[in-house]
């Protein structure tokens, strides 16, 4: 290598230094108890960490996320991606006073895509208020690339209301507590509006 290169990529003065290094465990000239009580600290948060990350392994593998086998690009139309996303919608694990309804938004037709909008609408009617004031949303969006083969299966994505989340279907556990945090967020809204 000539000096010119060797100044390009920084290597002209590089040097290797030998150090002399005692590895004998017996020399322990700073080892302190408060050094062992931020040890401790510190294993201890490893193994609180690596505990309930095992515990959380074994709940999904007691209780993996569901999901279903979706259509190819060449089976899609746009009814049966509302059938498909009702059919997931129902392994969804939630309280029976919810009650959805699935509404075909759009076709948006890009450069290579398509990408079909779906609006799930969830609320919870009672014997007081049949027809509540406030609903919580859920856009799913089903993708049908324009080049891809037809027997490809279809992409799709969803989020909810308010949230900037993107879930994929079979990634993410749904959480009722997202629905009920949109509508307590939109009554807490309409309480401070006086009409």
């Amino acid at each position: 290598m000539d000096k010119a290169q060797k100044k390009m990529d920084g290597t002209e003065d590089f040097k290797i230094q030998k150090l002399d290094v005692d590895p004998s465990p017996t020399r322990q000239e700073t080892d302190t108890e408060e050094d062992n009580g931020d040890l401790n600290e510190l294993a201890l948060a490893v193994v609180k960490s690596a505990v309930s990350a095992a515990v959380k392994t074994v709940a999904e593998e007691e209780k993996p996320i569901k999901n279903i086998k979706w259509v190819t690009h060449g089976e899609f139309t746009a009814e049966r991606g509302h059938k498909q996303i009702e059919e997931f919608i129902l392994t969804w694990e939630y309280q029976n006073r919810w009650v959805y309804y699935i509404e075909f938004i759009e076709r948006e037709d890009l450069v290579h895509s398509y990408h079909y909008n779906y609006c799930v609408r969830w609320s919870i009617p009672t014997a007081k208020k049949p027809m509540p004031q406030v609903t919580a949303s859920a856009y799913f969006t089903i993708k049908i690339i324009k080049n891809k083969p037809l027997d490809m299966p279809i992409e799709v994505f969803y989020i909810f209301e308010g949230l900037s989340l993107v879930h994929r279907p079979g990634m993410t556990r749904f959480q009722e507590k997202w629905l009920r945090d949109i509508i307590e967020a939109k009554n807490t809204l309409m309480e401070s509006i006086s009409f």
